[in-house]
């Protein structure tokens, strides 16, 4: 049977949909896997053994369509569920399974906070789609493969964090997920350890502001590395702070114990770190009680009521605290 697997973004997204790739390659007899991705997100699936064969939408939607059409798929396994999938769906003209995104759920939630969400990790919501193939969450979590060229060397790191380090995601798409450069600031101050930062391009610059309290002890690699390669850093890091953004899930699927700081999203909507079965550190810190949150069920650009406690109002020094015990028992 062949399959098409679709998700075209973002990087957490993709993450969450490996335990399906990995369930349905070894559990259905003779599956041959194809996964469907945005070209820009090519190297979050593109080392993954699973996966037969990788179709990339990048410019040429016909050529795509012609690419798939030659394939000749048994099914579908629509794991993004909009336009753009219908389109590749009807045309296809194949048996598909799409993945329920409760939008109903998360609109009482967001605009009302009604909730109504089932307690289901985004990842078995997902493999709740091939289901019916007999397939069954195997309990090993998420995947992430990192190419042997990827991975970073001793060198390309300070001296001073040859013993191990904290790794910190500054970054996150929205503005309302990640903590402000003062919090980040204090969060590193008051950590006793070597401390890597982590994020894109666009992190560069905080990054810059944050490792200038103290740069022997805070190396910022936002923007030097590839998201294969910060993965890597994310790997051999002690543990991992971080927002609600796609660097968490990859720690999580490296089986790395996370801090995860929740600003206007929540995990209540499925997406806290998962590891399956594995019994890995976890914890999260949220400011309860705020009558606003979630604002949002993916991010803004800005705070809608202006005095943004969800990550004004963190404790800081609690989260540093917690990354200090965690330190001190991690390899």
């Amino acid at each position: 049977m062949k399959f098409l697997i679709i998700r075209f973004s973002s990087i957490g997204d993709i993450v969450f949909t490996t335990p399906v790739v990995r369930c349905l390659k070894q559990q259905v007899p003779d599956a041959e896997v194809h996964y469907l991705t945005k070209f820009s997100f090519r190297q979050v699936i593109s080392s993954n053994p699973y996966v037969d064969k990788f179709h990339y939408l990048n410019n040429d939607w016909d050529l795509l369509m012609h690419e798939l059409k030659e394939e000749k798929f048994d099914y579908i396994i629509d794991l993004h569920h909009n336009l753009r999938t219908l389109r590749i769906k009807r045309a296809l003209k194949v048996k598909a399974f799409s993945f329920n995104k409760l939008n109903i759920q998360k609109f009482l939630l967001v605009n009302f906070k009604i909730n109504r969400m089932p307690d289901v990790h985004i990842v078995d919501r997902n493999l709740d789609t091939v289901k019916s193939f007999g397939v069954k969450n195997d309990g090993k979590g998420m995947d992430f493969f990192i190419p042997k060229e990827d991975e970073i060397k001793q060198t390309d790191l300070p001296h001073s964090h040859a013993l191990g380090y904290i790794g910190i995601v500054i970054g996150a798409a929205h503005f309302t997920k990640r903590l402000p450069v003062e919090k980040l600031q204090q969060l590193c101050a008051a950590l006793h350890h070597p401390v890597v930062l982590l994020g894109g391009p666009d992190d560069k610059e905080a990054g810059d502001a944050i490792a200038a309290i103290d740069n022997v002890k805070i190396y910022n690699a936002c923007g030097k590395f590839s998201i294969t390669e910060s993965a890597d850093l994310v790997r051999k890091a002690k543990l991992i702070i971080a927002h609600d953004t796609g660097l968490m899930h990859i720690a999580a699927a490296l089986k790395k114990p996370v801090i995860a700081v929740w600003g206007n999203t929540m995990p209540l909507l499925g997406v806290a770190p998962y590891y399956g079965y594995s019994p890995v550190q976890t914890t999260k810190f949220e400011v309860s009680n705020l009558s606003c949150r979630p604002c949002s069920k993916i991010g803004r650009d800005s705070c809608p009521k202006k005095h943004f406690k969800c990550m004004n109002l963190q404790d800081v020094e609690a989260i540093a605290a917690t990354a200090q015990a965690w330190a001190k028992t991690l390899r």
